[in-house]
């Protein structure tokens, strides 16, 4: 398998250059830091702590509840693998506002680094097209980040982009631990976006 070149690190600001224009909704460890980096942790990003596998299943309920706002989640292989079952259902439902990232490292960075599925045979983007995600890209060269960029503001909705990145760490990023501010401060940001929907 040809190692990936694209830097975790270096990729939310390219896909997302106006972040402030969603709400993000990311899963634990890795991707959670590099939300948070996006973001400047800020209000508009719920991250997960101990909650492996919801990121998918809470960005639906978000981007069902909220149809005028752009909702992003932003996921790694291992946590999408914990519940897979979650892209049938937005499949099913079909929201016009969600897209997925799921940054794929093929390990478990947070336990050692340990080879995860996609490492091997498993690969999710075919897994969100059986979904019946009718946008799905995949990418593992730095070249193709703005045709993704591109994607995620142009294809149909839902959109289910994977992006194979190299083996490195993710953004040295601290983020608020504290759930019930974190909590709060979304549920604020979240009120705010509802009340400038047409």
């Amino acid at each position: 398998m040809e190692i990936p070149g694209i830097d975790r690190r270096n990729l939310l600001t390219q896909l997302f250059p106006s972040p402030d224009e969603h709400l993000f909704i990311s899963g634990l460890a890795g991707p959670a830091r590099d939300a948070a980096a996006l973001t400047a942790d800020g209000d508009n990003l719920f991250t997960m702590a101990g909650t492996m596998g919801a990121a998918v299943s809470m960005g639906l309920g978000v981007a069902l509840s909220a149809p005028h706002c752009n909702i992003a989640v932003i996921t790694g292989d291992g946590e999408l693998l914990m519940n897979v079952g979650a892209l049938a259902t937005v499949a099913t439902q079909g929201p016009a506002n969600l897209s997925i990232v799921c940054i794929d490292n093929g390990c478990h960075g947070e336990t050692g680094g340990q080879l995860g599925h996609t490492s091997h045979r498993c690969n999710l983007a075919k897994m969100a097209e059986g979904a019946g995600f009718s946008s799905v890209m995949s990418i593992a060269s730095p070249h193709e980040i703005a045709e993704a960029a591109d994607f995620l503001k142009a294809a149909n909705s839902p959109r289910f982009l994977l992006v194979h990145v190299s083996n490195g760490p993710p953004s040295d990023y601290k983020r608020n631990l504290d759930p019930a501010a974190c909590r709060l401060r979304f549920q604020n940001a979240y009120l705010k976006d509802l009340k400038k929907s047409p």
